[in-house]
C-alpha cells in the first residue's frame, strides 16, 4: 500500500477521506501518533521544533530502511 498524505480537503463521509483517499481509521491513527510526538516535544520544552521535526523524520526513515 502506498501512503497518501493529507491534501487539506478532508471529508468525513463514507469509509475513506475523499481528499487523501485514506480510511478514516488510518487518518485518526496517524493524527494520534503525530499528536504524541508533538506533546513529547512540548513536554520537553524544546525551543528548536523545526530541528526536532527533521530529526524525528530522519530517525523514522533510517529505522524503516534498516527494517526492510
Amino acid at each position: 500500500m502506498k501512503f497518501s498524505p493529507c491534501v487539506g480537503e478532508c471529508t468525513d463521509e463514507g469509509t475513506h477521506c475523499e481528499g487523501c483517499g485514506r480510511t478514516h481509521e488510518e487518518v485518526t491513527e496517524t493524527r494520534e501518533l503525530v499528536n504524541q510526538v508533538v506533546q513529547y516535544a512540548f513536554g520537553k520544552g524544546y525551543e528548536n521544533l523545526d530541528e526536532y521535526a527533521r530529526a524525528m523524520g530522519k530517525s523514522i526513515q533510517i529505522k524503516m530502511q534498516n527494517s526492510q
